[in-house]
């Protein structure tokens, strides 16, 4: 995939070549580091959904790390690598599952939501669903910023909200 401003990559399982890290002092969450992980399988889907993110993210004042994964069934997982770190206020999931000829894409798309809801109320770190679930290309085009929305800006935009609500309720 290629680079995102404003976005850093993280070298992940099953990945070559020399990404750059983020670094930052200190251990443990901070209010202003977020994860962004991302299914691949869709490669100028994951770009779109990833560049919409990043943009909500920096306006906000805050920080993400990209870690890719193949695509949305995997989600869930990273989800739950990126929570069970401590390293970040939230986790936002972006990718895409378009609907073929067979029920792999319900398989897909309950296995991945229902996860990422799972991550996120095991853990307490907000995780929002930022996967497209549509029947066509065009669907998609139209939610990562050729239409009425983008769900990658909306996944960023939820979990910074409910990262905010954490740190109110806490503190």
């Amino acid at each position: 995939m290629s680079e995102v401003p404003g976005a850093s990559p993280r070298r992940g399982p099953g990945r070559t070549g020399d990404l750059g890290e983020s670094t930052r002092p200190g251990g443990g969450p901070t209010a202003d580091l977020y994860a962004a992980c991302v299914g691949r399988f869709y490669e100028e889907l994951a770009r779109r959904l990833v560049t919409g993110a990043t943009q909500v993210f920096t306006e906000a004042g805050a920080s993400v790390e990209l870690h890719e994964v193949p695509g949305a069934f995997e989600l869930p997982l990273a989800a739950k690598y990126c929570a069970e770190s401590g390293r970040y206020a939230g986790v936002a999931c972006l990718g895409a599952v378009i609907r073929g000829e067979t029920d792999h894409y319900e398989y897909v798309c309950n296995e991945a939501a229902g996860g990422i809801a799972r991550v996120a109320l095991d853990t307490g770190v907000p995780c929002a669903f930022g996967v497209l679930t549509v029947d066509t290309m065009e669907q998609a085009l139209e939610r990562t910023g050729e239409g009425k929305r983008h769900q990658g800006e909306d996944a960023a935009r939820a979990v910074l909200r409910m990262a905010a609500l954490r740190r109110e309720l806490a503190g």
